[in-house]
């Protein structure tokens, strides 16, 4: 028997949408323009970022990530591995408490794992290879595993989109293809849902019961040390807007600062330009595998041949080419899985006349092309209109469809045809981390109807994702990374279209950011 522990003890808009409050006038209020509304609140039910970092204020997770992408206890205080790996019991902490003040139970944690597994991809992974997952006692959580699963701690401590929120028994009971219908989580704030204004604003205040994890912060593992007692998130669509806010003090912190108003930022002595994750992030044009034009495996290869990643670079993170990176295959480049397994077909020369060839001998027969794009995210946005011109270079019928996020990912999640309310192509983005493995690689998951928004159903590419999970060394995993990516860019189930370093833009006034996502705690600010 194996048995191991691990333990570790124009700023007048702005004005209008967020109301002086009393409470706002003090130093321990932080204002925040987010990457783009908040119109969904239910981490397990969307994989929009700006819901992943709402939902790492509000919840917390039984493990952290540090920056250095190893998993740290967070809520609990250790685990124990039996069995030769086949039997894991993770311990609570002590004395952790959800926001209407009831304790965290080991039964509320083993009815969260079972609803993020139902959605997220490798949460699925670890749940179809165990057999039992009970809570015996109010601390204890047990995992009676089919097979070992050493990245349990990975998977539970995933910092991606389908963020693995804990939170009481009667919301992770309601299933995950429906929101629960209030914010009650044992996270470092709380969801002020009263002062909620669609499309402006959301609200949190300082959880007064949050008791920190032990250890220094990193990413999101170790101490969450709460400095403010209300964080407003302020939603600014126009960048003009949100540069001028900021450069006002209207603002603290501008999360995607958009490339062209970077110089102007910049000599602004009062403000802090950079980038915190430098994982970037992996832009990608997703395609609807269940209708026509996409369902046709020619027509996708055509179109995945007529990219030029660089021009779509140029048009998300502007013209400085160390904010982005080409060619940019199915894993992030920088990461150990990166590999140049089959990247001619994006790093060759574009020939968009033989793409439009290719497009016919496909038998495309002019179908239209929904194309749903955000109007209120300026670097998708941007990508998008690029994208739709190389669809109609190409000889493609596009139907441009311009409308906000929130629109999108609602509409993105319709199975319908096309042209009756569905949809046919959007591009969309993931973090660097996100599409550093098979493990949390969303759009590398072919597994069909029960996949991720184009559903693309490969039963190869899902054996060959089994098999990485499998591979015995990191050798054989880099191995296996080659042939996943060969097999993605002969079925495609979406197209690369590069990374790219988001820059992000602050007062001095504020300190102590830590290298990541936007996260809000450790942070200070002086008067």
């Amino acid at each position: 028997m194996k048995r191991r522990s691990l333990l570790l003890g124009t700023a007048a808009a702005l004005s209008l949408s967020a109301p002086r409050l009393g409470a706002a006038q003090g130093p321990r209020v932080l204002r925040f323009i987010p990457q783009a509304d908040l119109s969904t609140l239910d981490p397990h039910w969307n994989t929009a970022y700006v819901t992943r970092n709402h939902g790492f204020m509000v919840f917390d997770t039984l493990y952290g990530t540090d920056t250095s992408y190893e998993p740290r206890p967070q809520m609990v205080e250790g685990h124990t591995v039996e069995e030769d790996g086949r039997r894991w019991t993770l311990t609570l902490r002590e004395g952790l408490l959800w926001h209407d003040g009831t304790p965290v139970l080991a039964r509320d944690c083993v009815a969260s794992i079972r609803r993020w597994g139902s959605r997220d991809g490798f949460g699925g992974t670890l749940l179809a290879a165990t057999d039992e997952l009970s809570a015996p006692d109010d601390r204890r959580i047990v995992f009676r595993l089919k097979r070992p699963f050493p990245m349990l701690p990975n998977a539970l401590g995933k910092f991606g989109v389908f963020m693995p929120a804990m939170m009481p028994e009667r919301l992770a009971s309601i299933p995950a293809t429906t929101q629960v219908p209030e914010m009650v989580g044992s996270g470092p704030y709380r969801f002020v849902a009263g002062e909620r204004v669609p499309g402006a604003r959301a609200v949190y205040a300082r959880n007064e019961r949050y008791v920190p994890a032990p250890g220094a912060p990193s990413g999101t593992a170790g101490a969450k040390v709460v400095n403010f007692d209300r964080v407003e998130w302020l939603t600014t669509p126009d960048p003009a807007t949100a540069a001028a806010a900021l450069q006002a003090g209207e603002v603290d912190w501008w999360d995607f600062a958009t490339p062209d108003l970077l110089p102007l930022l910049r000599r602004n002595r009062n403000l802090t330009v950079g980038v915190l994750d430098r994982a970037g992030y992996a832009a990608s044009f997703r395609m609807n595998h269940l209708h026509p034009p996409f369902d046709n495996q020619g027509v996708r290869h055509a179109v995945l041949g007529a990219i030029d990643q660089s021009d779509l670079m140029i048009a998300c993170a502007g013209s400085d080419p160390a904010m982005w990176k080409v060619p940019c295959g199915v894993f992030t480049p920088g990461t150990p899985l990166a590999n140049d397994v089959a990247l001619d077909v994006l790093s060759r020369p574009r020939d968009l006349e033989r793409s439009k060839r290719e497009l016919m001998a496909a038998g495309y027969k002019g179908e239209p092309v929904v194309f749903i794009v955000p109007t209120d995210l300026p670097h998708v946005n941007a990508m998008s209109e690029v994208m739709a011109d190389t669809l109609r270079k190409i000889g493609m019928n596009v139907d441009y469809q311009a409308t906000d996020w929130g629109t999108v990912l609602s509409r993105r999640g319709s199975r319908a045809a096309p042209g009756q309310g569905g949809w046919s192509a959007f591009v969309t983005f993931s973090a660097g981390a996100d599409n550093a493995t098979p493990a949390a690689h969303t759009l590398l998951r072919a597994n069909g109807g029960t996949g991720w928004f184009g559903w693309p159903d490969d039963p190869d590419l899902e054996t060959l994702r089994d098999e990485w999970f499998n591979a015995p060394d990191a050798t054989a995993q880099r191995m296996v990374a080659g042939r996943i990516q060969r097999r993605a860019f002969e079925t495609v189930p979406y197209v690369p279209l590069g990374q790219y370093f988001q820059a992000t833009a602050y007062r001095n006034t504020l300190t102590d950011v830590l290298p990541s996502f936007a996260t809000f705690w450790n942070l200070k600010k002086s008067a």
